[in-house]
């Protein structure tokens, strides 16, 4: 049977900037009130271009912060000993770190999570803004977490990643690093995603990479070409710092050696040469025989992401910091993957989406696509034993 095609998705109203949220305005708001107006911002920019499930979105959206497990010792200048800071990917929201920080918490951390500007409200927001603005937002929650904790940590998901580590280089309160999917490096293509803007006030749908229906509550899935250079320009600010410094603070890695978003080994290399001996990699893997270099035994933890029993190819990109319980990506989750089909095979769109257990989970590569009918997989099936690596890794710190 012919697999029925349809045309891309056109621009909606969706694609325009809200005109709320392309630049961080909370330098002034105490953590609290930051997170209330937040939500108001939220709720408004939805409402204007008629979303339904506000309150989903809010609450999903939003920055959350968490106060410590009872038991733990305070501060001995704060309040509280240790704080961390999460910080969600590239069009993504604090949905992502929500099973991180409850992680956080149990281990006795007070817990904040921000919104980076362009997230969280509708796509449109990603066509002006700045990574400079991210970094701002950035340094807004360290200052508001340093108040409150004696030890400062950085949590970071993908472009979040890159963004921790950049502020640790200039900001010396930071003592450790948990990095997830860290963006180390993209495609150079990425830096020439600006050219549209020589053209686009004739032909707007030039200003994106992707034009997709944005059915995700929690995850831009349309994609502005602005995104990417923004990630791009950051990531080169990035290597320019690491030149000059050496991060000598301990670090936390989890990656996938199948990731098709970052590259993979521009993880392993900086983890190589970052100097802390706490330092661990964890690296989903189907090729536990590859010897990984410059990596040394102690510090490398190699898990099998494999598992045919669940019809699991591989690890993803998008599959490290959410477990299979998730109500949202989970196994069981209210939603699929399917965005590689979307327009030009509908028929295997539909089938993700509508019996997504019948079909396989991985990584998008050419290699899985060629498996079968496949969704992209949105949890990480060994979440449990991360745990696990992350707290061994706590136990470390001072």
């Amino acid at each position: 049977m012919a697999q029925q095609k349809i045309s891309t998705p056109s621009l909606e109203a969706r694609h325009r900037p809200s005109g709320l949220n392309s630049r961080f305005t909370g330098e002034k708001s105490g953590f609290t009130d930051y997170v209330i107006e937040t939500r108001a911002m939220i709720t408004e920019a939805r409402v204007r271009i008629g979303a339904i499930d506000l309150e989903q979105a809010s609450n999903g959206n939003s920055p959350f912060q968490l106060k410590p497990a009872p038991g733990y010792p305070p501060g001995k200048g704060k309040t509280y000993k240790r704080g961390v800071l999460l910080v969600h990917g590239l069009t993504d929201s604090p949905y992502f770190m929500r099973h991180l920080g409850k992680f956080f918490q149990e281990q006795g951390f007070r817990v904040m999570a921000i919104l980076l500007p362009g997230h969280g409200t509708q796509p449109g927001d990603m066509l002006d803004v700045s990574w400079q603005e991210w970094a701002k937002a950035v340094a807004y929650g360290c200052d508001r977490l340093a108040a409150e904790a004696d030890d400062l940590y950085l949590a970071g998901f993908s472009t979040g990643g890159t963004l921790s580590v950049y502020h640790s280089l200039r900001d010396k309160r930071v003592r450790g690093l948990f990095l997830f999917s860290p963006a180390f490096g993209i495609s150079p293509r990425a830096a020439i995603a600006t050219w549209h803007k020589l053209y686009s006030w004739l032909w707007p749908r030039a200003k994106w990479v992707d034009i997709k229906q944005d059915k995700d509550i929690y995850k831009y899935e349309s994609f502005p070409k602005n995104a990417a250079a923004q990630l791009y320009a950051l990531i080169q600010k990035l290597h320019i710092a690491l030149r000059k410094r050496t991060l000598s603070i301990p670090v936390f890695a989890a990656a996938s050696a199948d990731d098709s978003t970052v590259i993979t080994p521009a993880t392993v290399q900086f983890m190589a040469q970052a100097a802390h001996a706490s330092n661990r990699l964890v690296l989903y893997t189907t090729d536990i025989g590859k010897p990984v270099p410059n990596i040394a035994a102690g510090k490398l933890e190699l898990v099998n992401s494999a598992l045919p029993a669940q019809k699991i190819l591989s690890s993803a990109h998008t599959a490290i910091v959410l477990p299979p319980t998730d109500a949202h990506y989970g196994a069981s989750g209210s939603y699929s993957n399917a965005l590689h089909y979307f327009p030009g095979e509908m028929e295997k769109y539909d089938a993700c989406i509508n019996k997504p257990r019948s079909v396989l989970q991985g990584e998008v590569t050419e290699q899985n696509l060629q498996a079968g009918t496949m969704r992209r997989l949105m949890y990480n099936p060994n979440f449990a034993a991360l745990k696990i690596s992350m707290q061994k890794f706590i136990e470390t710190l001072p």
